[in-house]
């Protein structure tokens, strides 16, 4: 019989196998989307525990969302090497704050804020500046990036010059607030979730004898999803080795998708250099997707190219990983194109019953949009075809009433449970609460309670099945252990019902079939991208959305935002040379209008005079030139502002200046991609109002 070793070794490609038996020294590994990087690297941990090498209290684990980690911690349990640490960044810096904090600081731990938004506002009031609740949002990510870019209120200033205005607020005004907030915190006894890691990096500095005992704990470092590092989790990590090299690492700079929030593949892509003697190992057999869904995959980052007219910045475009298919063919892609939004969504809600019909679960389906505002359309359309789904970012599924009904029940039952099935002891026990063989004709609450206890079971089943040859049985008390750490990092199981879900919330995930939507441009790639660094990030967007989709995969755009109206948008270029052609029968591009825009003086549309001031810029023509808007159009818009205005207590040119408003009034957008052309519409502004104005344009 094989030894244990031998058959976790078992089953892994040649790459995989290397990954897993490369135990010592520095480790980088390059994994596209889909190469089976997650096996790889807790088979790599099972095999170093069970050969002897690893100590699994002495390796950390580090991944970036708790749901990745309870996925590693119940893989790792599946393989033997349960006693192995996996956490966050934030997890294990907490964990460490928690118990050195009495001898290294003394007293206890502040409290931790859940939310900034309550107070940046009050950071904001003893300013006196108002911020209504878009502006709190844009600062609350601000001050976000600021922190993990270790930036303080003072040097913030130089290093976000490039940064826009987020809120429409200047940096002199956004480091006065980010040092009000500070203050704030100060005054409340209180740190936010960027201090632990903060603070943890100060007491490992600061304290030798503090990180001693952390190194001295921790030999071994695995931290996966490397590409998503920030300069100041990168910074704790160094501190926890202490200048050895026994550290992995995995990642794809292909699907850097978090920029905003002060990641970067910086690191991932120096490793080399900083390690040279490091084995790179490269994982691109792709075993989630078809060969037509990898060969897309594949050519949307081929075709890149520097974008015309706009600042690079000296950005580099690292060579992509090109993914080799491992699953047999499926269909080619869909490209569909509807005349208008609601028109779009119809034709995937139908398409989607098409796939329920033919045996696709429903839990194996799911519609991906650039922005959460795109999802109402959707949720509309499924809802008229008889279609469930779930939206991900709604209510957390262990804090569901028949979830947590449901786990003590199953707790209560494991004190006196028999050697009986698994499976078979949850299904008897959640009958008492609505759970059936048979799901409930009906919908509504009735079928969501339904759904949620089948998801329980259908966990149950799961388990029992990947612990068939396991040396320990598997019992109810290991399943609400399982539950209760689920619960803990949110890590929910699989609920029947479409997933609607934003591309960046989409990240980690796969489905049988998936349906990019939206994909026109102001939408992919989004409006306030403005640079070379922001449009390869959006065509690492779309490609993290393409690899998502296992067999089915639709991508679709519309013309108009609204039935009737006019026809001005167009594909996303990032679909060009890739969709069918001759798919669009839209004229010009945005790209188009913005260097014709930069091209020569400004001269009047009408009588073509050279404009003066900024008004007449704005506006286009010259001020002896009649307007060429419509005036009700126009007073729609100033009612609209004044409305606005009024209830943040803002002086209305704050939202928009008569002129800008004119200005929108006389181009009569069409979609959000050419309403983000109008002079004085910024990306702050385009975002915060440019649905209510296109409302207001469609009605009149």
């Amino acid at each position: 019989m094989a030894s244990l070793e031998d058959r976790i070794l078992a089953g892994l490609d040649a790459e995989q196998r290397q990954v897993a038996t490369t135990l010592n020294g520095p480790l980088c590994v390059l994994a596209g989307a889909g190469t089976g990087k997650t096996r790889a690297i807790t088979h790599r941990i099972a095999y170093g525990v069970h050969s002897g090498v690893y100590k699994p209290s002495s390796l950390l684990a580090v991944t970036f969302t708790a749901r990745a980690a309870a996925e590693m911690r119940s893989r790792l349990r599946e393989l033997g090497a349960g006693a192995v640490q996996t956490r966050t960044f934030h997890a294990a810096a907490l964990r460490q704050l928690q118990y050195f904090w009495p001898q290294a600081i003394g007293g206890s731990l502040p409290g931790i804020v859940d939310y900034k938004a309550p107070l940046i506002t009050e950071a904001a009031r003893r300013l006196r500046t108002n911020a209504d609740r878009a502006t709190v949002r844009d600062l609350a990510a601000e001050i976000e990036w600021a922190k993990v870019s270790m930036l303080t209120p003072e040097s913030y200033v130089a290093a976000a010059a490039d940064r826009g205005q987020p809120g429409g607020l200047d940096t002199i005004t956004v480091s006065r607030i980010f040092q009000s907030y500070e203050d704030v915190k100060t005054d409340r006894q209180y740190i936010d979730f960027e201090d632990v890691l903060l603070l943890t990096v100060a007491i490992l500095e600061d304290d030798e004898r503090v990180a001693a005992s952390v190194r001295d704990q921790y030999r071994h470092f695995v931290v996966d999803e490397y590409q998503d590092v920030s300069p100041l989790q990168q910074r704790l990590l160094d501190l926890w080795l202490g200048g050895r090299d026994e550290l992995c690492v995995v990642g794809d700079a292909s699907q850097t998708i978090y920029s905003f929030t002060g990641a970067t593949p910086r690191h991932l892509l120096d490793f080399p250099a900083k390690y040279q003697d490091a084995p790179v190992v490269k994982l691109v057999r792709d075993y989630r997707s078809t060969p037509q869904v990898v060969h897309l995959a594949n050519r949307v980052l081929a075709a890149r190219r520097p974008e015309p007219g706009v600042p690079d910045r000296d950005i580099a475009w690292p060579t992509p990983l090109e993914l080799i298919a491992q699953r047999d063919p499926g269909p080619e892609p869909d490209f569909i194109e509807a005349k208008d939004d609601e028109a779009e969504a119809a034709e995937v809600a139908a398409r989607i019953k098409k796939l329920l019909a033919a045996g696709t679960p429903a839990s194996e389906i799911a519609i991906l949009y650039r922005t959460n505002g795109q999802s109402e359309a959707y949720e509309q359309a499924l809802t008229a075809q008889g279609i469930g789904y779930l939206l991900r970012g709604g209510e957390r599924f262990f804090n569901r009433r028949e979830v947590r009904d449901a786990m003590l029940q199953l707790r209560s039952a494991s004190r006196t449970a028999a050697d009986e099935s698994v499976p078979q002891l949850t299904r008897d026990i959640l009958v008492s609460l609505g759970y059936s063989n048979i799901a409930p004709s009906g919908g509504g609450a009735v079928r969501e309670k339904w759904e949620s206890l089948s998801a329980l079971v259908g966990l149950a089943d799961e388990m029992a099945a990947a612990r068939v040859d396991a040396d320990t049985p598997f019992t109810l008390h290991a399943f609400v252990t399982e539950l209760e750490e689920r619960s803990a990092s949110q890590h929910a199981p699989t609920i029947q019902g479409v997933t609607l879900a934003s591309l960046h919330a989409a990240k980690g995930l796969e489905w049988d079939a998936v349906f990019l939507v939206g994909l026109s441009e102001g939408l992919m790639p989004i409006s306030f991208a403005d640079d070379q660094a922001g449009y390869d990030e959006e065509r690492r967007l779309l490609y993290v959305g393409i690899t998502r989709a296992r067999v089915h995969l639709s991508l679709s755009w519309s013309l108009a935002r609204t039935p009737g109206g006019r026809a001005h948008r167009r594909p996303s270029r990032f679909l060009d040379g890739l969709r069918p052609a001759g798919s669009s029968r839209t004229q010009g591009t945005a790209r188009a209008a913005k260097r014709k825009a930069l091209a020569g003086p400004p001269t009047c549309r009408t009588c073509g005079t050279l404009l003066n001031g900024a008004a007449e810029r704005k506006l286009g023509r010259c001020g002896n030139c009649p307007a060429g808007y419509d005036e009700a159009v126009f007073e729609n818009l100033r009612s609209w502002r004044l409305q606005i205005a009024q209830a943040n207590s803002l002086p209305a040119f704050v939202i928009f200046t008569d002129a800008t408003l004119m200005a929108i009034a006389e181009a009569n957008p069409g979609d959000l991609a050419a309403l983000g052309l109008v002079s004085g519409v910024g990306p702050g502004k385009l975002e915060r109002y440019g649905d209510a104005i296109l409302q207001i344009l469609g009605s009149a």
